[in-house]
């Protein structure tokens, strides 16, 4: 079985303590550490496959550490769609209330920047184009069998990387880190919205001289706050 290392492109954690969140797996069309490129449609098989037989590959820490011990090739959740698009193998995943999937989560949420923020697929090539010329790539894996894809540290595809994280936790806290972070507000502004809801901030600006500093405040609610106000 080979590997391909790709960081996360996109991460996206839905709202609540489900421990949900969507990814990248592979890119198209971006030549990999070892010189391969995979082409559009070379998952249709494992995913026409996966959705017949009900057998899905694995989600796996780190490729199971390399299969050295029973643990580590347990699971730490499952992949609950997998879809190709014009980017490359969209994932959806869920994972596991275990130690080592919360862990994980945890890792994913971190900030400034995400403690995990790659993805490594464990494939078996079927059918490929090799290089002709020296420039082009080692192989163009036009058709492989998708094993498992791993959460990992290190990832060796410089091109895609992580573009946002969405994250709503189970407590007061995250989500006023949520609301500072992506809806600009301050820390006051955000207990505010918490305590009272956004109609307490806007209700502030209207009541204000023409502020201009609630004016914007008001604006960024509008515009960045209904989002988290309907989560």
């Amino acid at each position: 079985m080979e590997r391909m290392l790709i960081p996360l492109r996109e991460v996206k954690f839905k709202a609540g303590d489900a421990m949900e969140f969507s990814g990248y797996g592979a890119v198209f069309g971006n030549i990999d550490a070892y010189g391969d490129v995979i082409a559009p449609g070379a998952f249709a098989d494992t995913l026409a496959n996966a959705r017949k037989s009900g057998v899905w590959p694995a989600m796996l820490s780190q490729h199971g550490g390399w299969g050295m011990t029973s643990e580590d090739l347990t699971p730490v959740g499952v992949w609950t769609d997998l879809a190709e698009d014009g980017i490359g193998l969209k994932n959806d995943g869920v994972l596991a209330a275990t130690v080592r999937g919360k862990e994980l989560h945890t890792l994913m949420k971190m900030q400034p920047r995400p403690a995990i923020d790659g993805l490594s697929i464990g494939y078996i090539a079927k059918d490929w184009t090799p290089r002709s010329k020296p420039e082009e790539p080692r192989r163009t894996l036009k058709r492989v069998d998708l094993i498992e894809i791993s959460l990992v540290t290190f990832p060796a595809n410089g091109k895609a990387r992580v573009s946002s994280v969405k994250a709503l936790g189970d407590n007061e806290r995250d989500i006023e880190l949520c609301l500072m972070q992506a809806a600009r507000l301050s820390r006051r502004d955000a207990r505010i919205a918490i305590k009272q809801g956004f109609k307490a901030l806007i209700g502030m600006q209207d009541a204000a001289d023409e502020s201009a500093e609630l004016a914007a405040l008001a604006e960024a609610v509008k515009k960045r706050g209904a989002a988290f106000a309907r989560a």
